[in-house]
């Protein structure tokens, strides 16, 4: 473990350390999100944050890792440059979110034609089906999550820690070094998009942290015999567990009120907990709580038995429709009220 750890540090310092030059760099070029009625914060806000992440991330993986499969590396570094472009392009002038969703699969590609894609199912196109399904979902799930201060940087700070420790466990190198890089940007980044936020990470950090938490969840790979497979399956599912019921909570909503799923507004689970009268801070770290207690979960998954696991699976998807009926009652409720 200690050999990722250079990685994560450096991760860490970079983020540190470039956040505030791409701050003035937002402020320079006039690359600032605008306050308005669906969001929460009040004054013109820097939005290149996820340009100081990319640039640890490629910092620490490059200069830092212990070597791995450099074909993997390449393509991943590829898939998340090409979406720190498009995510560029759209926090500077705006992007349809068809075009961008299209941009996401072209990274999708580019990770599928160096072999990272899932290997459930006997038949190819199955598998590449469902890999460009997971990476353009959990792609947009984060993008999601970026809708109050310091909630999508966590998120992928806690997840990225879970995926750290299993894949070390597992002495899978890139998955750890991948891992430790993302923990540590994160957490950099964190220091100044936490409440009060004083920089944003745009579209083209949410993306990019989607991105790569989709890859760290394919290639999270744990020997077990073929019969416990079903179990260690769930794990990332577990893990990315909220920006996954986020989202589902988020489109289910949208679509009942005849509304676009890609419309943005203050429905996500987030602004719920902020009107049942948690503050804005508040309600982000209940979100890590609940992140860490996924994650807690998951690790016990990836060792539990068959039946072990069933319980594990059952007892989480009973808590998430309980939860899921409560907040989506609680949003009707307050729509209605005068």
């Amino acid at each position: 473990m200690t050999d990722f750890f250079p990685v994560m540090i450096a991760g860490f310092a970079a983020a540190v350390g470039f956040t505030p030059i791409t701050r003035r760099l937002a402020f320079h070029f006039g690359v600032l999100d605008q306050p308005s009625a669906r969001k929460v914060h009040q004054r013109p806000t820097p939005l290149l944050g996820g340009l100081a992440i990319y640039g640890a991330l490629v910092l620490a993986l490059v200069f830092f890792s212990p070597p791995f499969y450099l074909v993997e590396f390449g393509a991943i570094l590829a898939g998340t440059t090409w979406l720190v472009l498009v995510g560029f392009v759209d926090d500077r002038q705006g992007m349809s979110p068809m075009i961008k969703m299209g941009g996401q699969i072209v990274a999708a590609a580019v990770l599928i034609a160096a072999g990272i894609h899932v290997r459930i199912f006997d038949s190819d196109i199955l598998n590449v089906a469902l890999t460009l399904f997971w990476i353009v979902g959990i792609t947009n799930a984060l993008n999601f999550q970026d809708n109050m201060d310091g909630l999508a940087a966590g998120i992928t700070a806690i997840a990225s820690l879970f995926f750290f420790v299993m894949a070390v466990r597992e002495e899978l190198s890139l998955v750890s070094s991948l891992a430790a890089a993302l923990a540590g940007a994160s957490v950099g980044f964190l220091l100044y998009n936490f409440n009060p936020a004083t920089t944003f990470m745009g579209d083209m950090g949410s993306m990019v942290l989607g991105f790569l938490l989709a890859v760290l969840a394919i290639k999270l790979d744990f020997r077990v015999p073929a019969e416990r497979q079903v179990i260690t399956w769930m794990v990332p599912v577990v893990v990315l567990g909220l920006p996954i019921f986020d989202t589902t909570l988020v489109v289910f909503t949208r679509l009942r009120e005849h509304r676009s799923p890609m419309q943005g507004g203050k429905d996500h689970t987030s602004h719920r907990l902020v009107s049942l009268g948690l503050s804005q801070r508040a309600a982000v770290l209940t979100l890590y709580a609940v992140s860490i207690a996924l994650g807690l979960a998951a690790v016990a998954l990836s060792t539990a038995s068959i039946e072990g696991g069933v319980r594990i699976g059952a007892g989480i998807g009973l808590v998430t429709i309980a939860a899921f009926l409560f907040l989506e009652r609680t949003y009707i409720r307050s729509k209605r009220a005068p």
